[in-house]
């Protein structure tokens, strides 16, 4: 996964850095949702990476010592697909984790929805291979 890191307002120390990585990063394991082999097979795909994080911090104010000015936005993109989120808090780390949970909520639901999909598309298979009632064995 490639993450690219954007700070406004701050500066944005190593503990800080190895904290998004490992928050934003613990995130690639659901991306097998969106994996596409016909994508990275194609001339123009290969060299990209599967995932590509952009995630930018910053400090929304200079002057303001109280409430919530840190924000945190970050923008997942799959092949075929890419998913955002956003979280303003007064600590910095706890609007990195509100979006990595915001993400991997979105990353579920996405998941539901192609299983869904697929499910009722074999529901609309199955009926359309009607059989007739006299072709059924029954026990007697």
């Amino acid at each position: 996964m490639k993450l690219i890191i954007k700070k406004t307002n701050l500066a944005l120390t190593q503990e800080v850095e190895n904290y998004i990585e490992e928050k934003i990063g613990s995130l690639e394991k659901f991306s097998k949702i969106f994996e596409s082999k016909i994508y990275f097979n194609h001339f123009l795909g290969k060299g990209k990476p599967r995932v590509e994080a952009w995630v930018e911090v910053e400090k929304t104010t200079r002057h303001h010592q109280k409430g919530p000015f840190f924000r945190t936005e970050c923008q997942m993109r799959f092949p075929g697909k890419s998913l955002r989120a956003e979280a303003i808090s007064e600590d910095l780390k706890t609007a990195i984790t509100e979006v990595k949970d915001e993400l991997q909520q979105e990353m579920k639901k996405y998941k539901l929805r192609k299983i869904d999909l697929e499910r009722r598309g074999a529901r609309s298979i199955k009926k359309k291979f009607h059989i007739i009632s006299d072709a059924r064995f029954r026990r007697k």
